[in-house]
């Protein structure tokens, strides 16, 4: 009988534990669970902070498609930020980026040889209607061909920081399909190939530098050449009544993507209550679910995060309040957070998160103290934000990885000569008071 108690009673506790789980955060624990994403990868990152809310394979290299020109806009818009390109300078179309424009297969404006066309021009049909030839056109222009502006995308993804990347052409087409005319430098059968973590970093870059790509990518059509072209992005307010079931309140960019290679993909942004989300779905099923999986991605993060103030800027760790102090008028100084640490949390998990610190070892001696004089604010290491939780995705950026400067709450003078000098003459007798008493103890021992 005492056994069979004993069963009883390990089994309530078990299911008390696990109702105890349950009943921590069930919302938020339920609905990341339920999101069920029919994507082969995908990621959510919140556009102030850099904070990875969701991910799912995110380091999974699939090729981008049109996603690409992601990085191709990126080059125009710094060029035109530099003064080294005007939206007014014009340029005519090659012979291969006519054959580009040409091929029904791709995604074309008809464009025209022998016609000048502005950077304006030409990067509007490339954002908004994913032009290919468009592309190439501004490729030849800036680098004086594909195969050198290939060079340059590459060269900014590792600026950037990107991860897993391989740029192999302007466009995002896949090498193979271009009859032999892929960019000198690259192979026949290359592709291009992002994860979806460098596809959001991409997007964190773009519209962090140049915000003024949302104005573009927002727009729904326009008229091209005399013709009126359309953005592919379907969760705009298209007024094609079929289009009116992917709408999404606050989205205004940023761009699809289809190879047959890489399937569809979207990198989708939307800001509700002054809070931008950027979304990353790779290699959906249909250029349908790749807006529906991404409606679910950012419903998840508007519906399930809010921005709160873990640690305010002053914060002392109680066990941690100050640093010894070695010539100096005090023996040690206060030390706090130098800035606080805002980040979008899940409800209810603020005691999920503490801080550690880390010292900066070069400004402090062996001992573990600071050498006067110290400056009021100067930083002395850094604070790291620590998650105690499940699934704890980090941030998208390496400048930002949830920690802030730990600074001297004030200023400490270094001691005059003389009583730097009395300090020395007391260190020496004391250290041979010590020898000498553990000389003596010895004798005993």
């Amino acid at each position: 009988m005492k056994f069979n108690k004993q069963i009883i009673f390990s089994l309530l506790f078990l299911v008390t534990v696990m109702f105890g789980g349950f009943l921590s955060n069930p919302y938020s624990t339920q609905a990341e669970a339920s999101l069920n994403l029919n994507a082969e990868s995908a990621i959510l990152v919140d556009f102030e902070t850099g904070k990875i809310l969701y991910a799912k394979n995110p380091d999974a290299t699939i090729p981008p498609a049109s996603m690409t020109k992601m990085m191709t806009e990126y080059i125009v818009l710094e060029k035109i930020n530099n003064g080294e390109l005007s939206w007014d300078t014009t340029t005519q179309i090659s012979d291969y980026a006519y054959s580009i424009s040409a091929n029904e297969a791709f995604s074309g404006v008809g464009l025209k040889q022998d016609q000048d066309y502005t950077v304006k021009e030409l990067y509007e049909a490339m954002a908004i209607n994913s032009d290919n030839a468009t592309t190439v056109a501004l490729a030849e222009l800036i680098a004086g061909s594909e195969g050198e502006f290939v060079k340059l995308m590459n060269e900014k993804a590792e600026e950037m920081g990107l991860t897993e990347y391989k740029f192999v052409n302007s466009t995002g087409l896949d090498n193979a399909d271009l009859d032999g005319n892929h960019p000198e430098g690259t192979e026949a059968d290359d592709l291009n190939l992002l994860s979806a973590r460098s596809t959001a970093l991409l997007a964190y870059h773009l519209v962090h530098d140049f915000p003024e790509v949302l104005e573009t990518s927002s727009i729904p059509e326009m008229t091209f050449a005399g013709q009126t072209i359309r953005n592919w992005n379907w969760m705009l307010p298209h007024d094609a009544t079929f289009l009116e079931q992917f709408y999404y309140e606050g989205i205004d960019g940023l761009k699809t993507g289809y190879t047959e290679s890489g399937g569809n993909s979207f990198t989708g942004t939307a800001i509700r209550n002054g809070n931008r989300l950027i979304s990353v779905v790779m290699r959906t099923d249909s250029k349908e679910e790749r807006f529906e999986e991404t409606a679910k991605l950012l419903d998840y993060g508007f519906n399930n995060f809010q921005n709160e103030e873990l640690f305010p800027s002053g914060y002392q760790l109680e066990d941690q309040t100050s640093l010894p102090v070695t010539k100096g008028k005090e023996d040690s100084v206060n030390i706090s957070l130098g800035e606080s640490i805002t980040i979008p949390i899940k409800t209810d998990e603020a005691d999920l998160y503490t801080v550690k610190y880390h010292f900066d070892k070069e400004k402090l001696n062996e001992d573990g103290e600071l050498t006067a004089p110290i400056g009021k604010g100067e930083v002395v290491g850094k604070a790291e934000l620590i998650y105690n939780g499940d699934n704890d995705y980090g941030f998208i950026t390496d400048n930002n990885k949830g920690t802030v400067p730990i600074v001297t709450d004030a200023a400490v003078e270094k001691s005059n000569w003389f009583m730097l000098m009395l300090g020395a003459i007391g260190d020496f007798f004391a250290n041979i008071f010590t020898a000498a008493v553990d000389w003596i103890a010895g004798l005993f021992s």
